[in-house]
């Protein structure tokens, strides 16, 4: 009986896994489907390709965009796209509900700045009229693609999209399965139906008695036997093997035809934040600036340096510039490098300004840079805020996991820190400008600390000054301190001090001498009766620990420029 069953359902189940297998070869459908644009009612400069249309095509998709106006193609995050085009007109494509794609075009701008070129994109391109690009998401997150021609041409709406075709066989799968299952059902019971196949022996043969006496020794054997552990014979034993085989066997070949079989169970829930720049991002990025600041020191033009300098940054290198005109062996600002890149910190916040911190090493640095780039709005490229060397001995605090971003810290919130980020500046501003101050024992000792104070008490008690009176003064500049926090709950703290150093003459009659100085250079007097202030730049680089730990506040950077000097 279970012959006659088994033989029908393996039979059965070739020819059910045999049409689900041609119904995905033979009889399946085109393996891609194309869908075109809609036309936009309204023109409109900028054309997104939104989240929810890039997100339903994993697998990727083939995007040819027509224009005779030209073509450009740029990929972002969905935020920073949304940014980007906001307050501008701008045709939406999405998947539709009825048709494949839908497009809206909403009011707004008609013009907009050229695209192209914004530290935004992870990826761009440009055509004159026709351009074809392969679509795969470049990370975990929202994305959307921008398309536009020039900034002021209306976009290009003659978009179509192509994409592997994975309906029109719903049974192939099923059927597939189904017929495995079939089989394995058949097999194991042929399987079974001929072990049971041999006929008993005629009564008296030696066979028969033979197979009486192991009958008898195989009762005596169970009836030794434990009842837990009772024994069966090899022949059932090898006959259920292998069944079990054959099922594996016909199991693992029906799970192989399965697309995606081995992974559909595979999931992972979405990160709530991602960097706001990609690596290939920031080393672009990195290329330009570094490009831009390299130039300028070439020539000491500061007129290359606002495409790409802004801030402190811009502030201490027209400072060094316009002293190097005047004293040709004037020290130069330490040199830019993008790489090697040596770790970064990555803001995860995607509201502007944005800010990206990456410590370099160049050839021509003996410690390395913390370069400070800070993205003021989405039209807007990183610029580079702040450049300051590490002091020798000291050690970068320690980055987040890599891939994750960090989140910024607010200056003026103490929230888990030894001390807020701005008090942290204004500490430092105090024990520079009170050497014997209660804020000295705040911070761990450093080399930059001690040159400013040594310094500051040489030039006091230096016999030439003894007719002048001398203040020095470190004033931080709040507007400038930015906050990041690093892998082990502590900040990373960037500030700003303006030092001013003040002299003038005791008594009416007495005079400053500044033959053989820098500052009689900048001046153009040996002398002067009535006092002369000289003002410094002083950028910083502080680590705040977390709260609740015995460690001290650490000065680990600092980059100081003589800014002017000018008689009273």
């Amino acid at each position: 009986m279970r012959n006659k069953i088994a033989v029908p359902l393996i039979v059965l189940g070739i020819l059910m896994m045999l049409v689900g297998i041609g119904q995905r070869t033979l009889w399946a459908p085109p393996q891609t489907v194309t869908a075109q644009a809609p036309q936009g009612s309204e023109a409109a400069p900028v054309a997104v390709l939104e989240a929810d249309l890039l997100s339903s095509r994993p697998e990727g998709a083939e995007i040819t965009v027509r224009s005779g106006d030209g073509v450009f193609l740029a990929v972002g995050r969905s935020a920073d796209v949304d940014a980007w085009a906001e307050g501008a007109a701008v045709t939406r494509i999405g998947a539709g509900e009825q048709d494949p794609l839908s497009a809206e075009t909403g009011e707004g701008e008609a013009s907009v700045p050229s695209p192209a070129g914004s530290d935004l994109w992870v990826s761009e391109e440009a055509a004159d009229s026709e351009l074809s690009y392969t679509w795969t998401e470049p990370a975990p997150g929202d994305w959307s693609i921008l398309i536009a021609s020039d900034g002021t041409a209306p976009a290009p709406t003659d978009i179509t999209i192509s994409w592997p075709n994975d309906e029109g066989t719903p049974l192939a799968v099923p059927l597939i399965i189904a017929g495995a299952l079939a089989a394995v059902l058949g097999l194991a019971l042929a399987f079974l139906a001929r072990g049971r196949k041999s006929t008993p022996p005629p009564p008296g043969s030696r066979r028969a008695v033979r197979e009486s006496d192991t009958a008898a020794q195989r009762i005596v054997a169970r009836r030794g036997a434990s009842p837990e552990q009772p024994q069966s014979s090899s022949s059932t034993a090898k006959r259920t093997a292998a069944g079990f085989t054959a099922a594996a066997l016909a199991g693992g070949l029906a799970l192989s035809l399965v697309p995606g079989a081995a992974t559909a169970a595979e999931s992972s829930a979405p990160e709530e934040n991602y960097p706001v720049v990609l690596d290939g991002q920031l080393s672009r990025i990195l290329s330009s600036v570094a490009g831009t600041v390299q130039k300028a020191d070439a020539a000491k033009d500061a007129s290359l340096l606002p495409a790409r300098t802004t801030s402190t940054a811009l502030a201490l290198r027209e400072a060094n510039y316009a002293a190097a005109a005047k004293v040709p062996d004037t020290k130069a600002p330490a040199a830019v490098a993008a790489s090697p890149l040596l770790t970064d910190l990555v803001s995860t916040s995607t509201a502007f300004p944005r800010t990206v911190v990456a410590v370099t090493q160049g050839e021509d640095n003996t410690v390395p840079q913390a370069l400070v780039l800070v993205q003021a709005s989405a039209r807007e490229n990183y610029k580079l805020v702040s450049a300051i060397q590490m002091l020798p001995g000291t050690t970068f605090p320690q980055p987040p996991a890599e891939g994750s971003g960090v989140e910024g810290a607010d200056p003026g919130s103490a929230d888990g820190l030894a001390m807020a980020p701005q008090a942290a500046v204004d500490a430092l501003a105090d024990a520079l400008t009170n050497p014997d101050g209660g804020n000295k024992e705040t911070f761990a000792p450093n080399s930059f600390a001690e040159a400013v104070t040594t310094f500051q008490a040489e030039v006091t008690a230096n016999p030439a000054n003894e007719f002048a009176t001398i203040t020095f003064k470190h004033s931080p500049v709040a507007s400038d301190t930015r906050a990041l926090r690093t892998g082990d709950g502590g900040a990373i703290v960037f500030g700003y001090m303006s030092h001013s150093y003040s002299s003038v003459p005791r008594e009416a009659g007495d005079s400053i001498n500044l033959e053989g100085t820098i500052y009689e250079t900048l001046t153009g007097e040996k002398n002067t009766e009535s006092g002369i202030d000289v003002e410094y730049g002083e950028a910083v680089m502080i680590y705040v620990p977390p709260a609740g730990g015995s460690g001290q506040v650490e000065v680990i950077g600092a980059a100081q420029q003589l800014l002017s000097a000018t008689l009273k």
